[in-house]
């Protein structure tokens, strides 16, 4: 018998190989989900502005890859002996407002490159709550502890997100016309909305995104939150705050994409340069030894003969 259910994935034209090019924008769960396409030395760009969450906020930076605009020194606020943009994580924040805008800035310019040379566009929305700043209308992908009074917090709809996008999409097909687009919605639960109100925003997430893959055929969505609701319905697949995945659950999921997106040469492929990955963590007690010189001689041609298979494989450690 097989207690529990299982969500049935319908098989997707849209293929990942590692001739592919991907930019992933969004909430955390794109940072998993980039980071594990990163090990796997992927060609991939996560989040130019860092993590944000609502719609509005990867819309705007979007809109800043497309347009290839930079920002200026009015753009950044002080807060706490810091300079900040409400555009992006705190990351990115500085003591020094010419040096943070520098990297913003820099960081930008390389977005936008990748964002026209990208194959798949994956934007994973985590909740459909935003906070505007009141003095300039702005909406906040991070709020960076300014007093909850300069913001007016509400509920996006699901027709306010679709506006939002139609446009957009309609760019970016103009800009990259090969361009695939992948939806997801994290299943990390924004509880500070309440149960209730984190399922209503998970609601209005998803009817949007059904809305839009309606409307143009490069978008599909991938059911990461299904997934975890229905076959992960158990808490020890979360982290100890119980809202957060554990590493067994961001693994599983990961498991469910690859099973999408990659044929199986592909998987074949990541499986070896996973293995050199692992191998390349390895710390020695006597690096001086024969023993750790044969393993590195091993483990060079290993790397060799990955990249004959394939120039666009680079590992990022070397020995």
């Amino acid at each position: 018998m097989d207690f529990r259910t299982r969500i049935e994935i319908p098989p997707s034209p849209l293929r990942i190989t590692y001739d592919s090019r991907l930019l992933l924008l969004g909430s955390c769960f794109a940072e998993n989900i980039g980071q594990k396409l990163r090990n796997g030395c992927f060609r991939t760009d996560v989040n130019p502005c860092g993590i944000q969450y609502n719609p509005l906020s990867v819309a705007g930076t979007l809109r800043l890859l497309a347009e290839e605009k930079q920002l200026g020194p009015e753009r950044l606020l002080e807060q706490n002996g810091l300079w900040v943009s409400l555009r992006h994580h705190g990351s990115f924040s500085g003591s020094d407002r010419n040096t943070c805008l520098t990297g913003i800035n820099s960081r930008l310019q390389a977005g936008a490159r990748n964002l026209r040379e990208a194959d798949i566009l994956l934007i994973t929305f985590g909740t459909a709550w935003v906070y505007r700043y009141r003095k300039t209308g702005e909406i906040a992908a991070n709020c960076h502890r300014f007093p909850a009074a300069d913001f007016d917090r509400f509920r996006l709809t699901p027709e306010e997100i679709v506006a939002g996008y139609e446009k957009l999409i309609t760019t970016l097909s103009a800009l990259n016309p090969a361009l695939k687009i992948v939806f997801t919605v994290s299943p990390i639960r924004h509880w500070k909305e309440g149960a209730h109100g984190n399922q209503l925003s998970k609601s209005v997430l998803l009817l949007a995104i059904d809305e839009l893959a309606g409307r143009f055929e490069q978008i599909s969505y991938f059911p990461s939150y299904e997934i975890v609701l229905d076959e992960l319905r158990d808490y020890r697949f979360y982290d100890t705050d119980m809202l957060h995945l554990s590493g067994q659950a961001v693994e599983y999921i990961w498991e469910r994409f690859r099973e999408t997106y990659l044929d199986r040469t592909t998987d074949e492929l990541l499986k070896r340069v996973e293995k050199i990955q692992k191998s390349l963590q390895h710390r020695p007690f006597r690096p001086d030894t024969p023993e750790y010189e044969q393993f590195k001689k091993h483990l060079l041609r290993e790397m060799e003969e990955v990249r004959a298979v394939n120039q666009n494989i680079a590992f990022s450690s070397g020995l």
